[in-house]
């Protein structure tokens, strides 16, 4: 498990070599490059086709921007740390890591969607599965306090009779977790796609619950721009969306282009990869107006586990002007 103190670190690296790289900042003055932060998940193959057949630079070049460099994080919550720090200007990540950085202070909104649905619940081959209560006492693995993953999780749990303290939970990035089930330190972990069919892939584990499931239609990962680009740049960040709608509906058309671009991007087999486009229950979609209810919603169950202070509204955290312009 990865410590706090040890998250903190992870920042400051991350932010320390963002700033060795030369970045440009958002503030008033004139924006030249975009600083982008993603994690290397499937359900995030908009940003890897956009960057990687180079539409966000040409797209964006017209509006000032010169060069686009974008930084890999293990989950939400170190990439939001790194947003709050002022080192990203626009995000691909889960809303609900989104929601607790938003609580802390983060200045940022929500301009489009990413995707709905699309984690499981896995096993370790020989576990037995028929129900949640045949998780009490297991070692489950999932992503930190705050994600989206912990969230409904931990709430799935408590809607069919199990005490989440009765389940080891165990906060970890997919990576780490994935280690963790081919070892056989955990018996299960809770992720997002590509991990569920990594770990098909390597005969360790099957799947017994998809996220959809647990929670019908919910919201993942979502595309925030910083309050200062928002306000400083507005045309820069409807092009932004602009170019996140054309990327996610060309990987609509073109899953296997895209499998490959992403397996290229990430280092991950792009048979494996694939397979996640067919096996998850998850759905890609730009458009933000399908997402604001369950975005909205995870704002009272993050409260209701003590994550934040006060629930959110949709305008504390959404800003939809900026789809809509873009579709007009």
């Amino acid at each position: 498990m990865r410590s706090f103190t040890a998250t903190l670190l992870a920042v400051a690296l991350v932010a320390a070599f963002i700033l060795a790289a030369g970045c440009t900042g958002t503030g008033t003055g004139d924006v030249s490059n975009l600083r982008i932060g993603y994690q290397p998940s499937t359900h995030q193959t908009a940003h890897t086709t956009a960057m990687e057949k180079g539409w966000w630079q040409e797209d964006l070049a017209p509006y000032g921007i010169t060069q686009v460099t974008d930084y890999q994080f293990g989950t939400g919550a170190p990439e939001m740390q790194a947003m709050l720090a002022g080192d990203l200007d626009i995000a691909y990540v889960g809303s609900a890591p989104f929601i607790a950085a938003v609580s802390s202070g983060l200045d940022a909104k929500i301009i489009a969607a990413v995707q709905t649905q699309g984690s499981d619940l896995v096993l370790r081959n020989g576990v037995e599965y028929s129900s949640p209560a045949d998780l009490v006492g297991k070692k489950i693995a999932t992503f930190p306090p705050g994600t989206i993953q912990d969230t409904i999780l931990r709430t799935w749990l408590e809607e069919n009779g199990v005490d989440p303290a009765s389940v080891t939970i165990i906060a970890m990035d997919p990576g780490a977790a994935t280690t963790a089930i081919s070892a056989g330190q955990v018996d299960g972990v809770f992720l997002p796609h590509p991990s569920p069919s990594i770990i098909a892939a390597e005969g360790v584990g099957r799947t017994v619950v998809h996220s959809g499931e647990m929670m019908k239609d919910h919201a993942c990962c979502v595309l925030v721009a910083s309050g200062s680009l928002i306000r400083d740049h507005p045309d820069l960040v409807e092009q932004i969306v602009k170019t996140h709608i054309k990327a996610t509906e060309y990987n609509l058309e073109h899953q296997d282009e895209a499998a490959s671009i992403y397996s290229a991007k990430t280092g991950q087999d792009v048979e494996t990869v694939k397979a996640s486009f067919h096996d998850w229950d998850g759905t890609w979609t730009a458009d933000p107006n399908v997402i604001t209810t369950s975005v909205v919603e995870y704002t009272e169950l993050q409260y209701e586990l003590g994550y934040i202070s006060k629930p959110l509204t949709q305008d504390d955290l959404f800003d939809l002007s900026f789809y809509e312009k873009a579709r007009a």
